[in-house]
């Protein structure tokens, strides 16, 4: 007696769905860097590291002495960052769709960093304006977090940006050398 096996067809309907699933992937990787959101990302790095340095300093107010009117006015300047940061992230939303898929997923981890740090920065600004509910150890905490949230932010862009240059050069030398694209 004779049974039939059922690898062939389960490999045969593997490569039914890796057709189009390839094609798919095939049309993302031809997909080119979108100048606007390369310049765009650019901007934002500058922009991150600017908060990075601000969040830095904030962070500083836990191991000095630094008088009430100091810490509100730097935190109404972060604030001020973080609120031009999100406009910066709107414009990138509107480029979104012409964008590349490693522009694309950069655009999308920017969104989560900005609401943390935005929701920090309130939780601060509460504190300083002597909401009860806050005390020292969590005002040190939330300064804390906003420079970790700002540092890593800084650096995910920069790492984004730094891909695209890479990717760009790599680019550059294979069409120099004639390589074979791998599309």
């Amino acid at each position: 007696m004779l049974q039939r096996s059922i690898v062939p067809k389960s490999l045969a309907w593997m490569g039914v769905l890796a057709l189009p699933l390839g094609g798919f992937l095939a049309r993302a990787a031809d997909v080119p860097d979108n100048e606007q959101v390369t310049k765009l990302l650019s901007e934002t790095k500058t922009m991150a590291f600017q908060l990075k340095e601000d969040a830095g300093v904030m962070e500083s107010f836990t191991r000095m002495n630094v008088s009430f009117e100091t810490q509100a006015a730097t935190i109404n300047e972060f604030k001020a960052h973080v609120n031009t940061l999100k406009k910066q992230e709107a414009k990138l939303q509107e480029v979104k769709g012409a964008a590349a898929p490693w522009q694309k997923a950069a655009i999308e981890q920017i969104t989560p960093f900005l609401d943390e740090l935005d929701g920090y920065t309130f939780a601060i600004i509460d504190h300083l304006n002597g909401t009860p509910k806050h005390n020292f150890a969590e005002y040190k905490d939330y300064l804390e977090a906003n420079a970790d949230y700002a540092t890593d932010l800084a650096a995910m862009i920069a790492d984004y940006v730094n891909y695209g240059k890479t990717k760009e050069r790599l680019e550059r030398l294979g069409a120099k050398l004639e390589v074979p694209s791998t599309r």
